[in-house]
């Protein structure tokens, strides 16, 4: 479709274009993980495969990681931690990892649904469906969701690197025009 990504271009004013008209956004990564925040806690070894791979996947698509964290399974330390995140001037875009599911410690949808200005339902719906082709209906206990704070982009994924990957692919299919409506039309 000609012409389509001069109208999609967008106008956040932290954006350097690459060829294409695709934007290059600065993202930051917050990992959700009780058991690997223990582990990092006592200085023990651990691995992050979920947040490592996320990093993998935006690097590769061309996108800067302005920062990583660790935290737990912890309401407040979770809402705090997106907060600071958005509200830093070098961070477009905030990716959380982990607390997405239904059990008792995950709480990562209670703590960033209330602060978001805008909610992606069709994020969460779009991963759903998408979950259910590779692990069947288990995928109805997922409830990734996606939504805007403050003109930032926050995408809530679970912590399985497989889940990590298709959120990622979804979002990394529709980031420019996304952003694009976040940022609204340039200012004159």
């Amino acid at each position: 479709m000609e012409g389509r990504d001069d109208r999609h271009r967008s106008h956040h004013p932290h954006i350097a274009h690459r060829s294409g008209g695709r934007g290059r956004y600065r993202m930051y990564i917050i990992s959700i993980s009780t058991s690997r925040y223990r582990l990092k806690a006592k200085g023990e070894s651990y691995r992050d495969e979920s947040g490592d791979l996320a990093e993998e996947l935006l690097r590769s698509s061309g996108h800067e990681i302005a920062g990583r964290d660790l935290i737990p399974d912890d309401l407040i330390m979770i809402r705090s931690r997106v907060m600071e995140a958005v509200s830093r001037e070098d961070v477009d875009v905030v990716i959380t990892t982990g607390g997405t599911g239904i059990s008792k410690t995950d709480t990562t949808i209670e703590a960033v649904r209330p602060l978001l200005d805008k909610e992606l339902e069709g994020f969460g719906e779009v991963f759903r469906i998408e979950s259910m082709r590779e692990i069947g209906y288990s995928a109805i206990m997922s409830r990734a969701t996606a939504g805007v704070i403050g003109g930032k982009l926050v995408v809530c994924l679970p912590g399985s690197p497989n889940a990590v990957r298709l959120g990622l692919k979804i979002v990394l299919s529709e980031l420019d025009h996304i952003m694009n409506l976040v940022a609204g039309p340039p200012k004159p």
